[in-house]
């Protein structure tokens, strides 16, 4: 105490034995935030709702009797002692984490919960039956999909299992390619009865992604490189519907796109190779039964959709 009667901390107090007292959900919240910088943010990733975490915070900066952050306009910025509370926070997680995965890995039931991500495409255009055949083969397995394009980290159990559309999956996860599916250029057959993309190439639009540029460089590649990109979508599942509402030519994944009725290839209509497909997990989750299961069970409906991820479906 000073002589005004407020609790005083100095920065080298020993930040283990503050943390040993701390409510692990809060220790959570804090570390979450001190990553992400804004409670909007740091909900997001934690699955918690935006007046969880102020909550959250207030409370552990009360029990603290110190500010952990400051507040400011454009955003939260820790404090020093919060910066010091902080790395005996991240190594406590850590610790807890692995234990909480080592666990896990030893787990040798078919029953119980197993979190998934990947992408919206993946899950609704091509996976739902495998998934659902996947539910019948193994009923005491809750499965939970969270879609995403961002990479969650399985090293902090956000999910159990990954199946990523990449090049490059990242060197701390296990798994398998399983994959290269193939993509080519699609329109609504309203729209190709109403342009001719081979030989009236300037009557079309591309559907652009991204692109800063009207002629990127993906469009320089196609066969019609000279048509413009109008309006961006950098959603697969939203250039989708736009092409099948007749907006312009849309770059798809082959499995997309031959499935739809009220779409076709865009002459020639040769597919490319385009993105592989992986399934990862953390190593410390490689012996668990139900991850173990899952990647095997997907792998297989990967290679029984062969034919149509690698584009050899065309519809008409």
């Amino acid at each position: 105490m000073n002589a005004a009667g407020e609790r005083k901390f100095d920065i080298r107090d020993s930040a283990v034995q503050i943390c040993t007292n701390m409510d692990w959900d809060n220790l959570r919240v804090f570390v979450a935030l001190a990553r992400e910088q804004s409670v909007r943010a740091a909900a997001t990733a934690l699955g918690v709702s935006h007046s969880t975490v102020s909550r959250r915070i207030d409370a552990f900066e009360r029990d603290l009797g110190v500010r952990l952050f400051k507040r400011l306009p454009d955003g939260f910025v820790l404090t020093p002692f919060g910066e010091d509370t902080l790395q005996t926070a991240q190594h406590l997680e850590e610790s807890v984490d692995g234990l909480q995965r080592r666990v896990r890995g030893q787990d040798a039931r078919l029953r119980g919960d197993l979190r998934v991500t990947m992408p919206d495409l993946l899950a609704a255009k091509l996976l739902m039956p495998d998934l659902v055949a996947f539910g019948e083969r193994y009923p005491e397995i809750d499965l939970e999909v969270a879609i995403s394009y961002t990479p969650f980290d399985l090293g902090r159990r956000e999910a159990d299992v990954a199946i990523r559309i990449t090049r490059d999956p990242p060197e701390q996860l296990i798994g398998r390619k399983v994959i290269t599916f193939a993509r080519a250029a699609y329109a609504s057959r309203d729209y190709l009865a109403r342009h001719d993309p081979q030989h009236a190439p300037e009557s079309v639009t591309w559907i652009g992604w991204d692109d800063s540029t009207r002629h990127p460089r993906w469009v320089r590649a196609t066969t019609i490189p000279n048509a413009p990109v109008r309006g961006r979508m950098n959603n697969a599942m939203v250039q989708l519907a736009a092409a099948k509402a007749g907006m312009g030519l849309a770059m798809l994944p082959c499995f997309m796109g031959d499935t739809e009725p009220d779409l076709r290839r865009v002459p020639p209509g040769r597919p490319e190779t385009a993105w592989d497909i992986w399934i990862l997990t953390h190593e410390d989750l490689r012996a668990t039964a139900r991850v173990r299961a899952f990647m095997d069970f997907m792998a297989a409906a990967f290679l029984d959709h062969r034919d149509l991820l690698e584009g050899r479906r065309p519809q008409g």
